[in-house]
């Protein structure tokens, strides 16, 4: 059995996610920082999961050093951990701002949630991962933000572009392990929505469509590296 945790993962990408491993019988510990939308989503893996699986939902703020220390806590009591997906994020500021009005405290706290957060975060579990039994997996959710200068997403893009370096040394430091940076592409999100203000984003696909190619990318034992998920193979094909 194989246990993931799961940031941010109440809607959008982190909550389908979520769910498409259930259904392939992992175990999960996942977490958000709205209780009430958290445990809309626990409810429903505890539908999806298959007997002797589990799931915990841990509510809180991968910027708070003791909820990190529950993630691996809780990862501690399920025996282990072979996949850590740091997902949780935030825009910043909406309608987004050129870089000249950049709020700078809009910065930083964009920088906490991305980079130091999910190198934190992985601080704390790099022992389970280590000895997971097939290689531990690490994925941080990228952007093509983060390589492409967009107007408007300077302080999102310099986030994740950090994100994607550490993503980047962490997998020369840890050979053993897998490390990917994963650009899932443009969804139909909350946060993507906020990022256009007014504007119809229907055309963008629901985060469910790319989770198949996700999840067999995380089965798998590519090497590690920056992922698009456009450039995954549909599984089967």
């Amino acid at each position: 059995m194989s246990t993931a945790v799961v940031t941010g993962a109440s809607r959008g990408l982190g909550r389908a996610l979520s769910e498409g491993l259930a259904r392939r019988g992992w175990s999960l510990i996942i977490d958000a920082r709205d209780p009430a939308l958290l445990e809309q989503a626990h409810r429903r893996l505890w539908e999806l999961i298959p007997p002797g699986s589990h799931v915990v939902a841990i509510p809180g703020d991968v910027t708070d050093p003791e909820h990190r220390r529950a993630l691996a806590g809780a990862a501690h009591a399920l025996g282990g951990l072979d996949l850590l997906v740091c997902n949780a994020g935030l825009l910043g500021p909406s309608p987004l701002p050129a870089l000249a009005d950049f709020p700078l405290a809009a910065l930083r706290e964009l920088f906490e949630v991305y980079a130091v957060s999910s190198l934190a975060l992985i601080q704390e579990v790099l022992p389970l991962l280590r000895a997971a039994n097939d290689g531990g997996r690490v994925v941080l959710i990228s952007s093509d933000a983060a390589v492409e200068g967009y107007p408007g997403w300077g302080g999102y893009g310099a986030a994740k572009a950090a994100q994607d370096q550490l993503a980047k040394v962490l997998a020369v430091e840890e050979p053993e392990l897998r490390v990917w940076a994963v650009d899932p592409g443009d969804m139909r999100t909350d946060m993507h929505q906020a990022a256009f203000p007014g504007e119809d984003i229907s055309d963008r696909p629901l985060p469910e469509a790319v989770v198949p190619r996700l999840i067999e990318l995380f089965e798998s034992r590519r090497l590690s590296g920056r992922i698009r998920a456009a450039d995954l193979a549909e599984p089967g094909t």
